[in-house]
């Protein structure tokens, strides 16, 4: 059974940064992302954790920067800790799997959301307005529904953290309008390139999102890319507007907690063991559909 890991406290060196599921730490001129066993659901962080999640995660991340490197560069260095500075190949075991050194980049203030199907916020938009991000769809969609063309909505981050949607013009206002096409382009080409890949493995790619950032003053895309975490990934061969899908992402989890009577703030309520088996087993289901891989 592999390791599960919660904390990367073992690691000692200055903390980049700390989210809900990674933990990145400064290697000076570089960055060691450490992805985490850890959930969340509704921005709240579960005490429990989820097996060999933190590896799905990152070998799918691994696996979709390295696909796409012909549409935009990326900034990994290196996915083995054998090729890891600052004596972090001592923690092979830990991070074997889970880990990748990275170029630091100057994130840009924005995420790049595409949409191709109208599931989650869009669809509760849509029902409200008829819209979404100010864009006018035709009337009477259902639930999962594919959009008569993917919609590029991006959003930007407020002090508390929370995804606050923008149209483009204000994108524009945020980021120039050079880099503002760039991104948009970039972020629909990415999504058309998954998409068709993804149906040719028995997957829907309904929406996803990117961050992207500026290396040497070059676009490029970091964070994570195609993932079970930011992405909607559902089964094609059950595929039926009108109601949820079966998914291959954290919406198991979400389900569940909707028929709890919990308000949505910490504490977290505790997860049984079905449905922390069922998430995990759901995080293996893309990673080898995705890959044609076995989780190692």
């Amino acid at each position: 059974m592999s390791l599960l890991i919660g904390q990367t406290d073992f690691i000692h060196l200055p903390v980049y940064a700390r989210g809900k599921v990674r933990d990145i730490y400064d290697c000076g001129d570089s960055l060691l992302i450490v992805v985490t066993d850890r959930i969340s659901a509704f921005d709240v962080v579960f005490d429990q954790l989820i097996p060999d999640k933190g590896r799905v995660l990152n070998s799918i991340a691994a696996f979709w920067f390295e696909q796409t490197r012909s549409i935009i560069p990326n900034h990994v260095i290196s996915t083995d800790p054998a090729d890891y500075p600052l004596g972090l190949s001592q923690y092979g075991r830990q991070l074997a799997g889970r880990s990748m050194l990275v170029r630091k980049a100057r994130m840009l203030p924005a995420e790049c959301i595409v949409r191709g199907y109208l599931e989650g916020s869009a669809l509760r938009e849509y029902r409200q307005t008829g819209a979404i991000s100010g864009i006018r769809l035709p009337d009477g969609l259902k639930q999962a529904d594919r959009l008569p063309q993917p919609l590029f909505t991006p959003s930007t981050k407020a002090e508390t953290g929370h995804d606050i949607n923008i149209d483009f013009t204000e994108l524009i206002n945020l980021l120039g309008q050079e880099m503002a096409v760039q991104v948009r382009d970039k972020s629909l080409e990415l999504y058309q390139f998954a998409t068709d890949y993804a149906l040719r493995h028995g997957i829907i790619l309904a929406d996803t999102k990117f961050e992207f950032g500026l290396i040497d003053d070059e676009l490029v895309i970091a964070d994570e890319i195609f993932t079970p975490d930011s992405s909607r990934f559902w089964e094609l061969a059950g595929y039926q507007p009108g109601r949820p899908q079966n998914s291959f992402d954290k919406q198991y989890l979400r389900d569940w907690l909707e028929t709890l009577d919990w308000d949505k703030t910490p504490p977290a309520p505790a997860l049984p063991d079905t449905v922390i088996e069922g998430t995990a087993a759901r995080y293996r289901d893309a990673y080898r559909l995705l890959t044609g891989r076995e989780l190692g």
